[in-house]
């Protein structure tokens, strides 16, 4: 069996390991990300209907701000994001599961004015008729350099999990930078556009069915029972 290789920032990292070891998986984390609050301007409370978050690193690193908001709804992008909502003191109005985009079908008709709090690096929105939409960027995910053991594990091949567009980008300039062999690596992306970013030249590259954490494990079980350039 292949090891599986995470990547992304804590505490998301960490959890995402435990998840992959509980099915038997051979993982191990390498954060190549940092997370960092960012200043923000804070609206008045009452200006908005209701918030939209797509990460718990938004109400992580959201700052005491956020105390002014307790008892407002929230449309949460998945549970780990609810659950960090209901911590801050916040009301849950609807958890998605297909992404951002998908829960915007889902606004409920009194909560038309919508802030959300997104980290500067994040996926467009295409906002329906009749909603309207304010976005404050509220945390930064920095890039940091891969450690050595992360470069010999890489060097022996193995899965590597991608959650994000940026992950995709920066893993792959850290694989050219160490000179670290493509083809030796399969790539479990969390969606098509992160595949894409990651670029060519790897052993195996391939897409979860549905942008979850689960789907992204599933899929990374199956690629890592066989040989990264075998097919599923």
């Amino acid at each position: 069996m292949l090891p599986v290789l995470v990547i992304r920032p804590e505490p998301g990292g960490a959890a995402t390991v435990r998840a992959a070891r509980a099915m038997g998986l051979e993982a191990h984390g390498f954060p190549l990300f940092a997370i960092q609050p960012l200043v923000w301007q804070v609206p008045p409370a009452d200006s908005f209907d209701a918030l939209l978050i797509g990460s718990a690193n938004a109400l992580r690193h959201g700052g005491a701000a956020l105390a002014a908001w307790r008892g407002k709804p929230v449309y949460a992008v998945g549970e780990t994001t609810a659950a960090a909502a209901r911590a801050a003191g916040l009301a849950i109005a609807a958890t998605g599961e297909g992404g951002l985009q998908q829960l915007l079908a889902q606004i409920a008709p009194q909560h038309r004015r919508l802030l959300r709090l997104a980290g500067r690096e994040r996926i467009d929105l295409a906002v329906p008729p009749g909603l309207n939409l304010t976005e404050r960027e509220v945390y930064a995910s920095e890039p940091v350099a891969a450690p050595r053991e992360l470069s010999e594990r890489l060097g022996a091949g193995g899965i590597v999990m991608l959650h994000s567009r940026e992950a995709a980008l920066h893993f792959a300039a850290e694989c050219d930078r160490l000179g670290i062999a493509r083809p030796k690596l399969a790539i479990a992306a969390l969606g098509p556009r992160i595949a894409a970013a990651v670029g060519a030249g790897w052993a195996r590259v391939a897409s979860a069915p549905g942008p979850s954490d689960q789907a992204l494990l599933a899929l990374a079980s199956r690629m890592c029972q066989n040989n990264p350039g075998s097919t599923l």
